[in-house]
C-alpha cells in the first residue's frame, strides 16, 4: 500500500523487539530507520556453534549467500565430511553433492529465522540461495533450477538468487509468477533495475492472474555498491587530472542514492497501486557488495550513506562489525540527495568515464567471479568425494 505521499506504507521491522533479550545495538537503530541489516555469510560451523543465534540477538535479520561463500566453507575444516562421506557411500555425483551440501546449510539457517520472520509478518528472517551461476544466461535453465530449489528447500522465508542478466528477468517474472520469492542478484546499471522492476511487477500480475496469493511473495533486488567505485576509481586515477580524481569514491553512492529513486517512482504508479491493493509487498532495494575496497574510505560508508526506508544492507562480517562498533547514523541519508547523485554521474561522463562501458564490464565480471568460485566448489567437493570414497574402500578390505 502507498501513503498519501504516494510511498510505500512501511511494514514490521525487528526494532529493538525479539524472542530473545537483546541489547540494542546499531543495527536495531538501522532496522528503526527502516534499513534490515542482513549478513553476507553462513557455513555450518555457524550454525551448530551458535555464532548464527549471536549474529541474530545483536540484530541481524538474514543471511544472502553466493558460490564464493560456499566454497570457502567447504574448503576449511571438518564441517562437511560426514555428509561428505554419507553422499559418497551412495555414489553421489558432485553436482548433486553439492546441491545437498548447499541446501542443507540454508535449510538450515531458515529455520534459526523463522521467528523473525514470524515476528516481521515475513519481511525479514530470509535466507537466499543462488541457482547455478553457469545458468546465468539461460531462462528455462534458471527457471528450472529455481523451482527445484524452492521444492528441497521447502521453507517460507526462503529467497532464490537469480542474477539480473537480460535473460535472467524473464526467468524472475516466471519465477514470481509460480509464487517463488526471489532475490534479484547483480545489478549495477539503472537501466538494468528498471527492467528488474517491470520483471517484478509482471510476475506479480501473472501470479495474480492465477490466484495466487500475493503475500505470500517476497523480493529483494540486489543493487551492487562498492565494485562501482573500485572499477570507476581506477579509471578516474588513469585520467589523472584534478576533477576526475576529486569524483573518486562517489559513483557507487550516487548510483545506489538514483537507484531508490526510481524505486520511489515505480512505487508512485497505478500499476504498483493496483497490486499493492492486492496485497503485493514491494520489492526492497538491497545494497550489496558494502564492504569497502579501498582502505582509504571509511569502513561504514556504504552503511551509514545508505539510509532510507524499506531498504535491506547485506554485509559481510567485517563490515558488520565496524557498523556496530563505530557506525554513526544521521538519519536518512538518501532521499534529497538526487540532483548531486545525477551530477556525480554526469561529471563521470564529461571527464571520459563511460557510465554504461563500467557497468556492462562489472555484470561480466560479476558473473565471471561466480562462475569461478562455483567450479572451485566443485572441485573442493569432487576431491573430498574421491577422498571419503577412498576411505570407505580401505574400511571394507
Amino acid at each position: 500500500m502507498t501513503n498519501s505521499d504516494g510511498k510505500p506504507t512501511p511494514e514490521p521491522t525487528q526494532g529493538a523487539t525479539a524472542d530473545r533479550e537483546q541489547a540494542r545495538t546499531t543495527l536495531h537503530e538501522l532496522a528503526d530507520a527502516g534499513v534490515s541489516v542482513w549478513l553476507d555469510d553462513l557455513n555450518r560451523p555457524m550454525l551448530a556453534d551458535g555464532d548464527l543465534d549471536g549474529y541474530i540477538d545483536r540484530g541481524v535479520l538474514g543471511v544472502t549467500t553466493n558460490p564464493t561463500i560456499f566454497a570457502t566453507a567447504l574448503s576449511e575444516g571438518e564441517a562437511y565430511s560426514g555428509q561428505v562421506a554419507e553422499l559418497a557411500g551412495r555414489g553421489a555425483d558432485v553436482d548433486e553433492a553439492v546441491f545437498a551440501i548447499t541446501t542443507r546449510d540454508v535449510a538450515d539457517a531458515c529455520d534459526a529465522f523463522l521467528p523473525t520472520y514470524e515476528r516481521t509478518a515475513g519481511q525479514d528472517g530470509r535466507v537466499s540461495i543462488e541457482v547455478d551461476p553457469r545458468l546465468a544466461r539461460d531462462t528455462d535453465g534458471t527457471v528450472a533450477m529455481a523451482k527445484r530449489l524452492w521444492a528441497q528447500i521447502d521453507r517460507p522465508n526462503l529467497l532464490i538468487k537469480i542474477p539480473a542478466t537480460v535473460e535472467g528477468l524473464p526467468a524472475i517474472t516466471q519465477v514470481l509468477a509460480a509464487g517463488i520469492s526471489v532475490n534479484v542478484t547483480l545489478i549495477f546499471s539503472l537501466d538494468r533495475y528498471r527492467g528488474v522492476m517491470d520483471a517484478y511487477l509482471a510476475g506479480l500480475e501473472q501470479a495474480r492472474d492465477k490466484g495466487a496469493d500475493l503475500t505470500t511473495i517476497r523480493s529483494v533486488a540486489s543493487f551492487f555498491v562498492s565494485r562501482v567505485d573500485a572499477e570507476i576509481d581506477g579509471r578516474l586515477e588513469a585520467i589523472g587530472s584534478e576533477e576526475a580524481l576529486a569524483l573518486r569514491g562517489k559513483a557507487g553512492l550516487a548510483n545506489a542514492r538514483l537507484a531508490y529513486r526510481a524505486f520511489e517512482e515505480v512505487c508512485a504508479t497505478d500499476r504498483w497501486d493496483a497490486l499493492a491493493d492486492d496485497g503485493a509487498h514491494v520489492q526492497r532495494p538491497l545494497w550489496a557488495s558494502t564492504g569497502v575496497k579501498n582502505p582509504e574510505y571509511p569502513d561504514t560508508l556504504y552503511v551509514t550513506e545508505l539510509v532510507a526506508a524499506h531498504t535491506v544492507n547485506t554485509m559481510p562480517g567485517t563490515t558488520l562489525e565496524a557498523t556496530v562498533d563505530h557506525g554513526e547514523l544521521t538519519g536518512d541519508t538518501i532521499t534529497g540527495s538526487y540532483a548531486e547523485a545525477q551530477q556525480v554521474l554526469d561529471d563521470l561522463e564529461r571527464v571520459g568515464v563511460s557510465y554504461d562501458q563500467v557497468v556492462e564490464q562489472l555484470e561480466t565480471e560479476g558473473l565471471d567471479k561466480f562462475e569461478k568460485s562455483w567450479q572451485e566448489l566443485l572441485d573442493s567437493v569432487e576431491g573430498e568425494l574421491g577422498k571419503a570414497s577412498d576411505q570407505g574402500a580401505e574400511g571394507r578390505s
